[in-house]
């Protein structure tokens, strides 16, 4: 029985250009753990039931034709009684190579790249937060398909409007 390969994978056979992904390192960017409100955080209330907010973001800087530096930036702040208990943040980064993904490339660094480099934010982001006296952390996993998805929208509805406001008289 013969192979069958897709009209796609016979081009590329072809032209030698077969998609290439690798990752070259991974590394912390940058790392802060701040508690703004110093011991008074543990001598409040007894029941710690602090209210969570997260913030994440990626962005990706082109080393050269095929390296790419992808980070992802999480900030984790927690409040309990309307007083920040604390701020931990950390950019989890890596180098990456990506060759000929094509029109392919912008999905690959902002979702895929940031899904492997996850796993490492949340471990740090569990280690800091202990570290600092207070409970475990363990972030939930993030569809990151879903989260560029929805980048995407949002930039292709805010690049609507302003192309509705700049036709406008």
């Amino acid at each position: 029985m013969a192979d069958e390969q897709t009209p796609e994978a016979a081009a590329q056979a072809q032209t030698g250009t077969e998609q290439q992904f690798a990752l070259k390192r991974i590394y912390v960017k940058d790392l802060s753990f701040e508690v703004p409100n110093g011991a008074e955080v543990f001598t409040g209330t007894a029941n710690w039931q602090p209210k969570m907010n997260l913030d994440l973001n990626t962005s990706s800087n082109r080393l050269d034709d095929e390296h790419f530096e992808v980070s992802l930036r999480i900030t984790l702040t927690a409040t309990q009684d309307e007083k920040t208990a604390y701020v931990a943040e950390i950019q989890q980064a890596g180098v990456f190579m990506c060759a000929n993904f094509g029109d392919n490339l912008h999905q690959v660094l902002g979702s895929v790249c940031p899904g492997i480099l996850f796993p490492y934010a949340r471990e740090a982001i569990d280690s800091i937060v202990t570290r600092g006296s207070f409970p475990a952390v363990m972030l939930s996993p993030i569809n990151f398909d879903a989260f560029y998805q929805q980048a995407m929208e949002k930039a292709r509805q805010e690049a609507e409007t302003k192309a509705d406001g700049n036709t406008a008289h």
